[in-house]
């Protein structure tokens, strides 16, 4: 499945702009043969917005979300994007999945907030594996900081995860996560991980780029550079399913052992 990666701070405190941004890179990544395009966190409103995050937020299934589902209708591709999700009182720092016919197919809140600017604006979610069904491929969704706990990521391997969307607004300098944490999550989780990034400076944080899909080999597959970008790689389920063949951590796993984690 051919995978696109939206590197884009897009146009922070505009969803209607936003939506405009992601409509042409559907577009493009329509046109490359992509089946997915990936966008980073809290792409549909920006990300250092203030209190603006509590009023540009929207409930799952709101105005901006039948726009999605509008444009991945059109376009002919799955879309994953991050948003501030209103649910009554309270906002979380979520992302959704839309099918290609405009399904919405899966909605996670990010668990693990980062720092006191997210703890300020959002309550965490308390759901740690969401997934769905897409192109034949079992899809997970995460977010960022998420994906620096082994346990979340584990926790998805053992549910059967073969790609994992992380939208993220990894900043500077923690670019070695994308460097180095991604691919070695892929590796020894045995599945895609799909990290997309925001770009530049907002407000206080300097966002690095360096978006990356990484293969279960530990490989990337795709890395862009510091600046906005349309990637793109294929998610192989052939390649996954030996992979795993060869790879014996999850099968050498000793539970018994790891009561201590929790």
């Amino acid at each position: 499945m051919r995978t696109a990666l939206l590197q884009s701070s897009g146009r922070p405190g505009s969803t209607v702009e936003n939506l405009k941004v992601l409509d042409e890179a559907a577009g493009r990544a329509a046109a490359a043969g992509a089946a997915l395009l990936a966008a980073p966190e809290m792409f549909l409103t920006g990300y250092a917005i203030g209190d603006d995050i509590a009023r540009l937020a929207e409930p799952a299934d709101g105005d901006a979300a039948d726009a999605i589902a509008d444009i991945a209708s059109r376009h002919g591709l799955a879309i994953a994007y991050g948003y501030p999700e209103r649910f009554s009182e309270a906002v979380y720092n979520s992302a959704q999945l839309i099918s290609a016919d405009g399904t919405r197919l899966a909605n996670y809140r990010k668990t693990h907030l980062f720092g006191c600017f997210e703890r300020d604006h959002f309550t965490p979610g308390d759901q740690p594996v969401v997934q769905a069904e897409l192109n034949g491929l079992r899809v997970g969704l995460m977010i960022c900081y998420d994906v620096e706990f082994p346990e979340n990521v584990r926790a998805h391997a053992l549910a059967g995860t073969d790609l994992l969307l992380v939208p993220t607004a990894q900043m500077h300098p923690f670019q070695f996560v994308a460097e180095c944490v991604v691919p070695v999550r892929a590796f020894e989780n045995q599945m895609y991980v799909a990290y997309v990034n925001r770009v530049g400076q907002e407000g206080e944080f300097e966002f690095v780029g360096l978006s990356t899909l990484a293969g279960p080999d530990g490989i990337a597959r795709t890395r862009a550079g510091r600046g906005e970008e349309l990637v793109l790689a294929d998610v192989d389920p052939a390649f996954l399913a030996a992979s795993r063949e060869a790879n014996p951590y999850l099968k050498d796993r000793r539970p018994g052992l790891y009561g201590s984690l929790v």
